[in-house]
């Protein structure tokens, strides 16, 4: 490294600013640039030491959390980042049942109401189209919203814990092969704002699903429009996962989950589709004799029983748990670009 005039000791205040999200909706995450993205990864790498012990960054400031879908990773997670950054937590888990929604309250009407009580709001919302109307309608009118989740197609929140784990772990994101695998692209909302990340970061995007059940238009303009390296298989069954796993030279395989529940009537048929996805230790052990890469495993939980070998837990390619312990620091520092620090 050359020394330069522009050479100083670190400013988290600088590197949360050259995020460019202060005061902004965070959507979708092909609204940000490779640049900006990175200057969010540097910011929660300076705060991952302060994720037990604090600090003041957002002393007095107040996230709202607001969800009307069930969550412990994503709301719990945003919750203590605010926390840790000194700020205060106004939460609404139910809002069906407890908030003002019972009585018929328009999602327009209560973003506006609630952006009175907070300077950030993190909110899960089952319709997309509602989640973004109501928001567009807002305009300048409310705080800035953070999406947690809206209906099948947008998870942003996740898609940047996702990206930034993998930025800890491999380094530079340009030279990383990420495999998307699910029996049902069409509804995995966290593994296309994941594959957003990575396109923003240049990593190659390796898609396999059912030729049924694809990946949302939307999704596919987004990264066609980012220029994207990306690629699409389908209707594999196991042996076949394995031999492209190894053929593209892997380095991670995320699975989205099931956002089917239980109730659903599709719920069996995608549980058995489910079973072609299915990756082993065994699997894992074979690609590493034949390619020498360990092969990272990442789901953005809950799982189910029958998506991938338990016994990857205790292995060195277990990436599912570790993400956990990355998601506090990068919400901080999302909390605290979008909010501002002085």
């Amino acid at each position: 490294m050359a020394l330069t005039k522009e050479f100083k000791a670190k400013d988290i205040r600088e590197t949360l600013a050259a995020t460019g999200m202060k005061g902004k909706n965070i959507t979708f995450l092909d609204d940000f640039s490779r640049e900006q993205i990175l200057s969010l990864y540097q910011s929660a790498e300076m705060l991952e030491p302060f994720m037990r012990t604090g600090t003041n960054l957002l002393q007095g400031k107040t996230l709202y959390t607001l969800f009307f879908q069930p969550s412990t990773r994503t709301r719990c997670s945003h919750e203590n980042a605010m926390l840790r950054l000194g700020g205060n937590v106004i939460t609404e888990a139910d809002p069906l049942h407890n908030s003002s929604a019972a009585k018929n309250e328009s999602l327009y009407d209560s973003l506006r109401v609630t952006s009175q009580y907070a300077d950030v709001i993190v909110m899960r919302h089952p319709d997309d189209k509602e989640a973004l109307g109501a928001i567009e309608e807002l305009g300048s009118n409310g705080s800035p919203i953070i999406s947690g989740g809206y209906g099948h197609v947008t998870h942003p929140t996740q898609g940047l814990l996702d990206s930034y784990s993998c930025y800890r772990a491999f380094g530079d994101l340009e030279n990383a092969t990420v495999v998307i695998s699910s029996p049902d692209l069409s509804r995995a909302r966290s593994g296309q704002s994941f594959a957003l990340a990575l396109a923003a970061m240049g990593a190659r995007i390796v898609y396999t699903g059912t030729s049924e059940l694809r990946t949302p238009d939307i999704i596919r303009e987004k990264l066609t429009r980012m220029g994207a390296r990306w690629e699409e298989h389908f209707d594999l069954n196991v042996k076949q996962h394995e031999e492209l796993f190894a053929d593209v030279g892997a380095d991670l395989v995320y699975l989205p989950g099931c956002s089917v529940k239980k109730d659903d009537p599709n719920r069996e048929d995608f549980m058995k589709k489910l079973s072609n996805h299915y990756i082993s230790l065994e699997m894992l052990e074979n690609i590493k004799k034949k390619t020498g890469k360990v092969v990272g495993v990442h789901h953005s939980l809950p799982r189910n029983p029958g998506e991938f070998d338990m016994a990857i837990d205790a292995t060195e390619h277990e990436l599912y748990f570790k993400a956990i312990g990355f998601s506090v620091a990068i919400r901080m520092a999302l909390l605290a670009a979008v909010v501002g620090v002085n």
